[in-house]
């Protein structure tokens, strides 16, 4: 395995706490990392120091979470590094522990999650402890709980969101104890908060490079079905999609993971269901977020579908007009994507598939000089509301009707847009 290397800034705050005669140790994720290869600037230490010690030691720290013994320490060039007191879990409510300080190394290491993460190295020396195999388990690719599974589980339900995330994030398997633990944790997950439910599924659209085996295990696991019923029924393509979505080095930004996030929840040519926008909000994505899926799951339900590659005129300018200017480049990464899953499922030789793909941009590109060149919503119409009480239309009903027939007009013939034209076609009122 790569060697360990803590970088000199975490080395110099070890060293400091030695130096006044605590422990000192690298500890979690950063170590678990190292040891695969993976670049991490994020490294925790483990201390025998109580917070207050490790306050007095330190000029700049920020009180992270005292009540858990967590303290952050300010490097010299200002980068916070978290420092945690030794310590025990005393009682459980299934999320938040209590803990008790006064701890060994050994006990710290024993109370947490998955022995990959319970490894600790001394900065200094490199020394490695590993009570409980992490090592092992990271050469043999396997997701484990430190001691009995099912206790590991009680203490914290997120851990059993988190075991299938890391499985997905390595191309882990999840040892049999494990796996089970966490089946038989699923019924229990409605204390956790919503809030963290969604932060792991945005750490899955982040870290996992292809997540649809990741949300599949969240199913087969029943955590869909305890935690976000409407997608424990949902259809295997809409997962696999989510795989599609995802490009080396755009996973993790916002625009990207949100398209992510809305593809679990849309469905080309169907109604989107009513409670949706109900469900993304109890799942506390944000107004933002909320509006721009339901807005998605709009426009794919005007989608003939399977997809008609060789749209246009009319039909393409309505699909346009209905998914809208500012939706329609996610829509089209979203129904390419449906696409590529549909036609993944069926015998699809080399030549068919660059030729669909040659196909699908041309209409990308169709649409997309649609949006920008034709007339797509009532404010492009070449008349107001001014020009129609000019013309004898009265305001109110018969003004918002006038102009979505007008509107229909220029969707089948955009030269029909002008005044003169458009006035032409206002009917006398009655």
């Amino acid at each position: 395995m790569p060697r360990l290397l803590p970088p000199k800034e975490i080395k110099e705050i070890c060293r400091s706490l030695e130096q006044a005669g605590f422990e000192a140790w690298c500890v979690g994720g950063a170590v678990r990392d190292a040891l695969l290869g993976i670049d991490t600037l994020d490294w925790d230490i483990a201390t025998s120091a109580r917070p207050e010690q490790v306050q007095k030691l330190f000029r700049r720290t920020v009180p992270v979470g005292i009540q858990f013994g967590t303290v952050g320490v300010l490097d010299r060039h200002g980068v916070l590094h978290e420092v945690t007191t030794f310590r025990h879990d005393v009682e459980t409510d299934g999320r938040h522990a209590v803990v008790r300080f006064g701890a060994s190394l050994e006990e710290d290491l024993a109370r947490r999650d998955f022995t990959i993460n319970a490894i600790a190295v001394h900065a200094e020396t490199l020394e490695v402890r590993d009570p409980f195999g992490g090592r092992a388990d990271l050469e043999a690719g396997l997701v484990r709980c430190v001691g009995v599974a099912r206790e590991r589980m009680t203490e914290d339900r997120l851990r059993a969101l988190r075991a299938i995330r890391f499985a997905g994030r390595f191309g882990f398997r999840i040892e049999p104890e494990t796996w089970e633990a966490i089946r038989e944790s699923a019924p229990h997950l409605g204390r956790l908060s919503m809030e963290r439910v969604k932060q792991e599924l945005e750490k899955v659209m982040e870290q996992v490079a292809r997540p649809a085996e990741t949300l599949e295990r969240y199913r087969a696991a029943g955590i869909f079905g305890a935690l976000v019923p409407s997608l424990a029924d949902a259809p295997r393509a809409r997962f696999a999609a989510v795989d599609h979505l995802a490009r080396p080095g755009l996973a993790g930004r916002p625009g990207r993971r949100a398209l992510r996030l809305a593809a679990l929840f849309v469905e080309p040519g169907q109604a989107p269901p009513r409670e949706l926008e109900r469900t993304l909000k109890a799942l506390k994505y944000s107004n933002v977020e909320a509006r721009e899926a339901v807005a998605l799951a709009q426009g794919a339900a005007a989608v003939p579908w399977p997809l008609d590659l060789a749209l246009d005129g009319a039909p393409l300018r309505r699909l346009v007009a209905t998914v809208g200017r500012l939706e329609l480049r996610a829509l089209a990464r979203l129904l390419w994507a449906r696409t590529a899953v549909a036609r993944a499922d069926v015998a699809v030789d080399g030549a068919d598939a660059a030729a669909a793909r040659r196909a699908g941009i041309a209409l990308y590109r169709r649409a997309t000089r649609i949006a920008w060149r034709d007339p797509i919503t009532i404010g492009d119409l070449a008349v107001d509301g001014d020009d129609l009480r000019g013309a004898g239309v009265p305001a109110g009903r018969a003004m918002g009707e006038t102009l979505a027939r007008l509107l229909e007009a220029v969707l089948d013939d955009p030269t029909l847009n002008t005044r003169e034209r458009l006035l032409a076609l206002v009917a006398p009122p009655a």
